[in-house]
């Protein structure tokens, strides 16, 4: 049943004229695809789910698909078709921190609330805050990177008694602000990075950078980049005899990095909202709808599908209370959400606010993982039970 509500997202004959038309937009080709399209097919998973139901406002919720191609100018012109064109009521997706600080401003000149399912740069939710700008429209459910970072430190430092860490990130915004948030962190410690190395997306042999954290003496890596490069990493450590643990922003999760670093990905870490192993009943149903609708017992980017379910549910759920699809009601709506939302991440209770557009608020609401054996687990069983209980 789920596959056929899939499909029909795709299909305009399934739907009546006046459907809900909510704009999605990630990068569904090339090396952010993993994260573009697990967080595609959870919404398209939670928008079967709200169809079969019946929809919102007795119509249902039409999905516009876009690949920005992980393109801060691709992100542009896609913004300018989903408002100009497609005539979307609302936006739910965008993965890279560059493509939604170039493209979102347009969702916000025009009044389109927007809910970022995966992008973490600490910027994001903080580009239109007044009193320069009346309202804000853009609101997040992924981990912000400053909590990302605080995480990561605290498991570099606190937990494992590292004083000496490296950085490695791409160039980037995602790259550059994460580095920026991780020097904070770090900062906060009273520690400096003892080598802060820059790389480009695309570069094959990162074996120099990665030399040059080993000569700097450092007991960890500290990463912000995205799966095909920090695979490189792995493999370039590897290749020089070098032991050094990985831990890393939520992108070590990657299908790419897992894949391409094979064994040398083992023992990597990172922040996760969501793993496969969840035992809470709500996110092993989740787990069993990804498997009917998509076919397959592997979610290339877990936290970025279960993000896109429930960023989804989210926002029909303000339609559902303002009564309208006006952008200005829908976003007081999400600013003030009265009943409980059940999703794969938690029951959301009041998640954002007017001064507030985050919805991952502390490090209790994320966990730390690990690569074992190629899967991405619980690093702590203190966190698979809070997983359980909550």
């Amino acid at each position: 049943m789920l596959r056929v509500f899939a499909l029909c997202l795709l299909l305009s004959p399934c739907w009546a004229a006046d459907s809900i038309r909510i704009g999605v937009s990630g990068p569904f080709t090339g090396g952010s695809s993993p994260m573009g399209l697990s967080m595609r097919d959870g919404i398209r998973i939670a928008a079967a789910e709200i169809n079969a139901a019946g929809g919102v406002l007795g119509r249902p919720v039409e999905l516009v698909e876009r690949d920005d191609e992980a393109r801060n100018e691709r992100g542009v012109a896609v913004a300018q078709q989903l408002i100009g064109q497609d005539k979307v009521v609302a936006m739910v997706g965008i993965v890279n921190t560059g493509v939604a600080l170039a493209s979102q401003r347009y969702y916000q000149s025009a009044r389109i609330p927007v809910i970022t399912a995966v992008a973490t740069g600490s910027l994001i939710t903080r580009q239109f805050l007044p009193p320069a700008y009346a309202d804000n429209y853009i609101f997040r459910l992924s981990c912000a990177d400053a909590l990302q970072a605080a995480m990561i430190v605290d498991e570099a430092v606190e937990r494992r008694h590292f004083t000496r860490v490296a950085i490695l990130h791409d160039a980037t915004n995602y790259g550059q602000l994460g580095r920026n948030d991780l020097e904070r962190a770090l900062e906060k410690r009273g520690l400096r990075p003892v080598a802060v190395e820059r790389y480009n997306p695309g570069d094959v042999d990162l074996s120099a950078p990665v030399l040059r954290a080993k000569r700097a003496g450092a007991e960890a890596i500290l990463t912000y980049g995205i799966g095909p490069e920090l695979a490189r990493i792995a493999n370039a450590t590897a290749k020089l005899g070098w032991k050094v643990p990985m831990i890393g922003s939520w992108t070590l999760s990657m299908s790419t990095f897992i894949d391409s670093a094979g064994p040398n990905a083992e023992g990597a870490r990172m922040p996760q909202t969501y793993l496969v192993e969840d035992p809470h009943p709500r996110a092993q149903a989740f787990r069993e709808a990804w498997q009917k609708a998509a076919g397959s017992d592997r979610m290339l980017s877990p936290s970025a599908a279960a993000q896109g379910y429930d960023a989804l549910r989210l926002l029909v759920a303000a339609i559902r209370q303002a009564g309208t699809t006006e952008g200005p009601k829908i976003r007081e709506a999400l600013e003030d959400l009265h009943d409980p939302v059940d999703g794969v991440l938690m029951t959301y209770q009041r998640p954002f606010s007017v001064s507030d557009h985050e919805a991952i608020k502390t490090s209790r609401m994320a966990y730390l993982a690990e690569v074992r054996r190629g899967q991405v687990v619980f690093a702590y069983d203190d966190d698979r039970k809070r997983a359980a209980s909550r």
